[in-house]
This record gives structure tokens, C-alpha cells and sequence, in this order.
């Protein structure tokens, strides 16, 4: 009887803490490479493209996307305002800040390519929720 409780308890506790989806730099460097066009892979060396993945998650994390310490917080879905990402805001801030991190970005298009594939990886490992319809923007 009380390892049916303890069970059920612990069952009710996992269901309420948020699933963990793992970003990994390593990862997301070899899931955006693979997804780059092959101009843009050309132009940036995988150092770069390092550099501007660590760059993107800054970015997210001075925008409250990237919270510190939610390692088995309660899931509180529906009780915060939704966050809108708009992938050109992020690639303008990335070709700007690019050149004081030693990225020099040859082609504007290729700030873009990196900010999709990166997108995608958040997809990939669940990071991310639904786009937003362009009604909702």
C-alpha cells in the first residue's frame, strides 16, 4: 500500500514538472551545418557559426527565453503571456553584433540561414511551441 502511494505521488510530480529538452552547442553546431546552404557553409568557418549560435541563445536569454535554475519547475503553461520570436528581429542583432565577436558575416543571407537551422534545432529537441500565425504578430 505504500509503495502504491509513493508511486502515485511521484507519477503526479513528474507529470507536473516541465520536460527537459537538452540544447547542446556541440549538437546544435552539427544539426545547423548540416542544414546550411552550401554558400553559407563556405563562408562561415565551424567556428563562426559557433560563435553565432552562442550569440542567438544571449540573445534569447536577455529576452527571459533562456531562464537559469527551471530544472524541475512546475509546468505553468497558460498562466504567462505568450512570447513571440520573430526570426528577423534576431538576425538584425546578430549582423550587428556579429563583428565584435570576430564573425565577419560576407552575406546577410547567411545571418538568416543560421537563425533557421537554429530554430529548427529548437524544434527538433522541443524547445520551442507552435509558430505564430501572421494574424497573431
Amino acid at each position: 500500500m505504500i509503495a502504491a502511494y509513493a508511486v502515485g505521488r511521484e507519477a503526479r510530480r513528474l507529470d507536473a514538472i516541465a520536460p527537459r529538452a537538452a540544447w547542446s552547442l556541440d549538437e546544435a553546431v552539427d544539426f545547423v551545418a548540416d542544414r546550411l546552404p552550401a554558400e553559407s557553409r563556405a563562408r562561415l568557418t565551424p567556428g563562426e557559426l559557433r560563435t553565432l549560435l552562442v550569440l542567438h541563445m544571449r540573445w534569447l536569454h536577455a529576452r527571459g527565453l533562456q531562464p537559469a535554475g527551471v530544472v524541475d519547475l512546475p509546468q505553468t503553461l497558460g498562466t504567462s503571456a505568450e512570447v513571440v520570436v520573430r526570426d528577423d528581429d534576431v538576425t538584425a542583432w546578430l549582423l550587428g553584433e556579429a563583428p565584435g565577436a570576430g564573425v565577419g558575416i560576407l552575406d546577410d543571407v547567411d545571418a538568416v540561414h543560421v537563425v533557421d537551422a537554429h530554430l529548427a534545432y529548437f524544434a527538433e529537441i522541443g524547445a520551442v511551441g507552435p509558430r505564430a500565425s501572421s494574424i497573431d504578430r
